[in-house]
Protein backbone atom coordinates (compact mmCIF):
# COMPACT_ATOMS: atom_id res chain seq x y z
CA UNK A 1 0.00 0.00 0.00
CA UNK A 2 2.73 2.45 0.97
CA UNK A 3 4.60 1.66 -2.23
CA UNK A 4 1.49 2.34 -4.35
CA UNK A 5 0.85 5.62 -2.51
CA UNK A 6 4.46 6.65 -3.09
CA UNK A 7 4.19 5.98 -6.82
CA UNK A 8 0.96 7.96 -7.04
CA UNK A 9 2.60 10.84 -5.17
CA UNK A 10 5.62 10.90 -7.50
CA UNK A 11 3.39 10.63 -10.54
CA UNK A 12 1.32 13.56 -9.36
CA UNK A 13 4.46 15.65 -8.84
CA UNK A 14 5.71 14.83 -12.33
CA UNK A 15 2.39 15.79 -13.90
CA UNK A 16 2.42 19.03 -11.94
CA UNK A 17 5.95 19.84 -13.13
CA UNK A 18 5.02 19.06 -16.75
CA UNK A 19 1.95 21.31 -16.51
CA UNK A 20 4.09 24.15 -15.16
CA UNK A 21 6.66 23.70 -17.93
CA UNK A 22 3.93 23.63 -20.57
CA UNK A 23 2.29 26.72 -19.11
CA UNK A 24 5.66 28.50 -19.07
CA UNK A 25 6.25 27.65 -22.73
CA UNK A 26 2.81 28.96 -23.68
CA UNK A 27 3.37 32.20 -21.76
CA UNK A 28 6.79 32.69 -23.37
CA UNK A 29 5.40 32.04 -26.86
CA UNK A 30 2.58 34.51 -26.20
CA UNK A 31 5.04 37.20 -25.06
CA UNK A 32 7.25 36.68 -28.12
CA UNK A 33 4.26 36.83 -30.44
CA UNK A 34 2.97 39.97 -28.71
CA UNK A 35 6.35 41.68 -29.04
CA UNK A 36 6.54 40.78 -32.74
CA UNK A 37 3.02 42.11 -33.37
CA UNK A 38 3.77 45.33 -31.50
CA UNK A 39 6.98 45.89 -33.47
CA UNK A 40 5.13 45.10 -36.70
CA UNK A 41 2.34 47.55 -35.84
CA UNK A 42 4.78 50.32 -34.87
CA UNK A 43 6.94 49.97 -38.00
CA UNK A 44 3.93 49.56 -40.31
CA UNK A 45 5.63 47.89 -43.29
CA UNK A 46 4.70 49.34 -46.68
CA UNK A 47 4.44 47.23 -49.81
CA UNK A 48 7.10 47.70 -52.50
CA UNK A 49 6.49 50.13 -55.35
CA UNK A 50 6.91 49.02 -58.96
CA UNK A 51 7.36 51.07 -62.13
CA UNK A 52 7.34 49.83 -65.71
CA UNK A 53 10.08 51.96 -67.27
CA UNK A 54 10.12 50.79 -70.88
CA UNK A 55 9.31 48.01 -73.31
CA UNK A 56 11.31 46.98 -76.39
CA UNK A 57 9.25 45.09 -78.96
CA UNK A 58 11.28 42.73 -81.16
CA UNK A 59 8.42 40.60 -82.43
CA UNK A 60 4.65 40.92 -82.19
CA UNK A 61 2.89 39.04 -84.98
CA UNK A 62 -0.66 37.73 -85.04
CA UNK A 63 -1.24 35.02 -87.64
CA UNK A 64 -4.24 32.91 -88.55
CA UNK A 65 -5.90 31.17 -86.91
CA UNK A 66 -5.37 33.44 -83.87
CA UNK A 67 -1.76 32.52 -83.11
CA UNK A 68 0.49 35.15 -81.53
CA UNK A 69 4.28 35.17 -81.65
CA UNK A 70 5.92 37.81 -79.48
CA UNK A 71 9.27 38.79 -78.03
CA UNK A 72 9.29 41.81 -75.73
CA UNK A 73 11.94 43.01 -73.30
CA UNK A 74 10.62 45.09 -70.41
CA UNK A 75 12.43 47.10 -67.76
CA UNK A 76 10.79 47.05 -64.34
CA UNK A 77 12.04 48.75 -61.19
CA UNK A 78 11.06 48.03 -57.61
CA UNK A 79 11.61 50.32 -54.65
CA UNK A 80 11.46 49.39 -50.97
CA UNK A 81 9.85 52.43 -49.28
CA UNK A 82 10.61 51.19 -45.75
CA UNK A 83 13.56 52.59 -43.81
CA UNK A 84 13.65 49.79 -41.21
CA UNK A 85 12.31 46.79 -43.11
CA UNK A 86 13.99 44.66 -45.77
CA UNK A 87 12.21 42.58 -48.40
CA UNK A 88 13.07 39.08 -49.61
CA UNK A 89 11.81 38.38 -53.12
CA UNK A 90 11.72 34.57 -52.92
CA UNK A 91 9.99 34.05 -56.26
CA UNK A 92 9.00 36.40 -59.08
CA UNK A 93 7.40 35.36 -62.38
CA UNK A 94 6.65 37.97 -65.02
CA UNK A 95 4.48 37.65 -68.14
CA UNK A 96 2.27 39.69 -70.48
CA UNK A 97 -1.47 39.47 -70.86
CA UNK A 98 -4.01 40.90 -73.28
CA UNK A 99 -7.62 41.34 -72.21
CA UNK A 100 -7.01 39.09 -69.16
CA UNK A 101 -5.51 36.30 -71.31
CA UNK A 102 -1.86 35.34 -70.79
CA UNK A 103 -0.04 35.71 -74.11
CA UNK A 104 3.59 34.96 -73.16
CA UNK A 105 5.33 32.33 -71.12
CA UNK A 106 6.28 33.11 -67.53
CA UNK A 107 9.83 34.37 -67.12
CA UNK A 108 11.46 33.82 -63.73
CA UNK A 109 13.33 36.71 -62.09
CA UNK A 110 16.29 35.81 -59.90
CA UNK A 111 15.40 35.77 -56.15
CA UNK A 112 16.98 38.66 -54.28
CA UNK A 113 16.99 40.70 -51.07
CA UNK A 114 16.08 44.38 -51.12
CA UNK A 115 17.43 46.50 -48.29
CA UNK A 116 15.97 49.64 -46.74
CA UNK A 117 15.04 52.27 -49.37
CA UNK A 118 16.82 50.25 -52.06
CA UNK A 119 15.85 50.04 -55.73
CA UNK A 120 16.13 46.93 -57.91
CA UNK A 121 15.90 47.00 -61.70
CA UNK A 122 15.13 43.96 -63.88
CA UNK A 123 15.06 43.67 -67.69
CA UNK A 124 13.56 40.25 -68.53
CA UNK A 125 12.42 39.02 -71.95
CA UNK A 126 8.79 37.99 -72.37
CA UNK A 127 8.16 35.68 -75.29
CA UNK A 128 5.76 33.20 -76.77
CA UNK A 129 5.80 31.25 -80.02
CA UNK A 130 2.46 30.61 -81.75
CA UNK A 131 0.48 31.12 -78.55
CA UNK A 132 -3.24 30.39 -79.14
CA UNK A 133 -5.39 33.46 -78.57
CA UNK A 134 -9.11 33.28 -77.91
CA UNK A 135 -11.05 34.09 -81.12
CA UNK A 136 -12.67 37.21 -79.66
CA UNK A 137 -9.27 38.41 -78.36
CA UNK A 138 -7.66 37.65 -81.72
CA UNK A 139 -10.28 39.81 -83.44
CA UNK A 140 -9.80 42.65 -80.94
CA UNK A 141 -6.00 42.40 -81.16
CA UNK A 142 -6.09 42.61 -84.94
CA UNK A 143 -8.29 45.71 -84.72
CA UNK A 144 -5.98 47.29 -82.15
CA UNK A 145 -2.94 46.69 -84.33
CA UNK A 146 -4.69 48.21 -87.34
CA UNK A 147 -5.52 51.35 -85.33
CA UNK A 148 -1.93 51.48 -84.04
CA UNK A 149 -2.34 51.07 -80.26
CA UNK A 150 -2.24 47.83 -78.29
CA UNK A 151 -2.85 47.79 -74.54
CA UNK A 152 -1.01 45.05 -72.69
CA UNK A 153 -0.81 44.29 -68.99
CA UNK A 154 2.59 43.24 -67.66
CA UNK A 155 2.00 41.07 -64.61
CA UNK A 156 4.30 39.87 -61.84
CA UNK A 157 3.31 37.01 -59.57
CA UNK A 158 5.51 35.97 -56.65
CA UNK A 159 6.24 35.43 -52.98
CA UNK A 160 7.89 37.92 -50.60
CA UNK A 161 9.01 38.03 -46.98
CA UNK A 162 9.67 41.05 -44.76
CA UNK A 163 12.72 41.31 -42.49
CA UNK A 164 12.65 43.41 -39.30
CA UNK A 165 15.94 43.16 -37.43
CA UNK A 166 16.46 39.46 -36.71
CA UNK A 167 12.80 38.63 -37.37
CA UNK A 168 11.66 37.44 -40.81
CA UNK A 169 7.96 37.13 -41.59
CA UNK A 170 6.24 34.29 -43.36
CA UNK A 171 5.71 34.35 -47.12
CA UNK A 172 3.17 36.74 -48.64
CA UNK A 173 1.70 36.59 -52.13
CA UNK A 174 2.85 39.52 -54.29
CA UNK A 175 0.75 40.49 -57.30
CA UNK A 176 1.78 43.37 -59.59
CA UNK A 177 0.02 44.79 -62.66
CA UNK A 178 1.73 47.28 -64.96
CA UNK A 179 -0.21 48.85 -67.89
CA UNK A 180 1.71 49.12 -71.15
CA UNK A 181 0.40 51.09 -74.14
CA UNK A 182 2.31 50.14 -77.29
CA UNK A 183 1.79 52.31 -80.38
CA UNK A 184 2.42 50.01 -83.33
CA UNK A 185 2.77 51.39 -86.82
CA UNK A 186 4.21 54.74 -85.72
CA UNK A 187 7.90 54.49 -84.93
CA UNK A 188 8.03 58.16 -84.05
CA UNK A 189 6.55 57.26 -80.67
CA UNK A 190 9.45 54.91 -79.89
CA UNK A 191 13.19 54.55 -80.36
CA UNK A 192 14.40 52.28 -83.15
CA UNK A 193 17.02 49.94 -81.64
CA UNK A 194 17.33 47.42 -84.45
CA UNK A 195 16.09 46.48 -87.89
CA UNK A 196 12.68 45.49 -86.51
CA UNK A 197 12.86 46.50 -82.82
CA UNK A 198 11.30 49.58 -81.24
CA UNK A 199 11.81 50.74 -77.66
CA UNK A 200 8.91 52.53 -75.95
CA UNK A 201 9.56 54.76 -72.94
CA UNK A 202 6.61 54.16 -70.63
CA UNK A 203 7.41 55.07 -66.98
CA UNK A 204 4.04 53.93 -65.66
CA UNK A 205 3.20 53.13 -62.04
CA UNK A 206 2.05 49.60 -61.29
CA UNK A 207 -0.65 48.45 -58.92
CA UNK A 208 0.72 46.26 -56.12
CA UNK A 209 -1.10 43.97 -53.75
CA UNK A 210 0.48 41.91 -50.96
Amino acid sequence: MSSAKGCDKHGHKRRKIFRRIFAGILILAFIVLLVVLLVWAILRPSKPRFILQDATVYTFNLSAPNLLTSNIQVTVSSRNPNDKIGIYYDRLDIYASYRSQQITLRTAIQPTYQGHKEINVWSPFLFGNNVPVAPYNGLALGQDQSTGTVFLMIKIDGRVRFKVGAFTSGRYHLYVQCPAYLTFGNRNTGIVVGANAVKYQLVTSCSVSV
